[in-house]
């Protein structure tokens, strides 16, 4: 007997340049209320992975990496928080839900989620101005701020900042990422700020390995053999060269403490990410418009999920911020400065401007915060449908 769909209230929502299905926590069924294999089995359904043919068809997801992520929020019960943001990052073409990490895009849409779900008191919420949502991501167990307008009581979404990677302005988001480095462990897990490590049968690099937003391996681009000004065509339909960055990538992981054999990096697609810098120059974004090199100081590119990103994720921007604050890392050395409080750079679909506040306390680097601006936006709401094979299965 083949059972009826279950309907499951869901928002899909567009966060930086990102998307992703939000869900709020008491609305999963019960056995997906806490983590474990049920919950992995109904975002896996959503999404409509795994997917052989990598097209994600019969769900919603869209077939690459910042457009296959789910997002499960509740009210916080930490003091002086209102959130916990929960994120989900499900591979296409395996049956995985990566929780390592989190997705600094779709935080810009959290605090909307948050206040549109009743998750704010309404005294909190003005007829016009600007909420504070705080945010705890469960994730990394971090601090993160969201700035959120509000007009005539309700999130205001459109508007006319824009954002290199989206097509449509909306309204502006400002995002404070706090004390972004690992909860675990330091900024800087070999305790350099950069370091020459080897990888087996492709060579040495020089890199920095760094803990902020998201862990992140840098690396510069003439070292692998790349301009820096490299757009997805350039380097995703390579299966070879795209193998080669996974190694890369994979001993990356093990030189940072994120895994204790290399096979684990299979079952770690979402961290570290591999990002490649280079020295400011005049390039083509995928739109076409073209980057001048007095309008960026650094081009940064990154894989995300075994290819490149088309423009930059959230959180490898909080690491480039942070990593061009501090002298002596990879992204430091290629500015044209020392170092710098703030960068704008480029990346496969425009700029980003982004900034950091640091220190330096008994000779060991501090990330106070980083800040950059997003837009957010929702797409679709009301209910989601999986079959209902997907939550009998797992109970059974």
């Amino acid at each position: 007997m083949h059972l009826p769909q279950i309907k499951i209230p869901a928002t899909y929502m567009r966060g930086g340049t990102s998307k992703g299905v939000f869900f709020n926590l008491k609305d999963l069924p019960a056995a997906a209320q806490q983590p474990g294999a049920v919950r992995d089995a109904i975002l896996l359904r959503v999404i409509g992975s795994p997917d052989p043919y990598q097209k994600h068809t019969d769900g919603m997801g869209g077939a690459t990496s910042s457009t296959s992520k789910t997002v499960i929020l509740s009210p916080s019960d930490k003091v002086d928080h209102d959130v916990d943001y929960l994120f989900g990052q499900v591979a296409i073409d395996k049956p995985f839900v990566d929780w390592s990490g989190n997705c600094g895009n779709l935080t810009a849409a959290v605090g909307a989620f948050a206040i549109e779900q009743g998750m704010l008191d309404a005294e909190r919420i003005p007829e016009n101005g600007v909420v504070e949502v705080r945010i705890w991501q469960v994730n990394i167990g971090k601090t993160i701020i969201a700035h959120v307008p509000v007009s005539n009581y309700q999130v205001q979404e459109t508007g006319d900042f824009e954002l290199d990677g989206v097509t449509f302005p909306a309204a502006e988001v400002v995002i404070d990422f706090l004390d972004p480095a690992d909860k675990d462990g330091s900024l800087f897990p070999t305790n350099n700020v950069s370091d020459t490590f080897a990888v087996p049968d492709i060579g040495r690099f020089d890199a920095t390995f760094i803990n902020a937003g998201i862990p992140t391996i840098f690396i510069p681009a003439n070292q692998l053999g790349f301009t820096g000004a490299e757009l997805q065509e350039d380097i995703n339909n390579n299966d070879a060269l795209l193998a080669r960055l996974e190694t890369i990538r994979a001993w990356g992981a093990m030189k940072m403490g994120l895994i204790s054999s290399i096979d684990e990096a299979k079952g770690r697609q979402h961290t570290p990410k591999l990002a490649f810098v280079s020295p400011a120059s005049t390039y083509i974004a995928s739109s076409g418009k073209t980057i001048s090199d007095t309008s960026v100081d650094i081009l940064v590119r990154a894989m995300s999920m075994g290819k490149l990103h088309h423009a930059m994720m959230g959180t490898a921007a909080v690491a480039i911020g942070a990593a061009a604050a501090i002298p002596g890392t990879v992204v430091a050395q290629t500015l044209a400065k020392e170092s710098a409080k703030s960068v704008v750079f480029g990346h496969p679909s425009g700029t980003l401007k982004v900034g950091a506040k640091t220190s330096l306390d008994d000779n060991q680097w501090q990330v106070t915060s980083v800040s950059m601006s997003r837009s957010a936006r929702v797409l679709m709401e009301g209910q989601v449908r999986i079959p209902g094979q997907v939550l009998d299965t797992c109970i059974d």
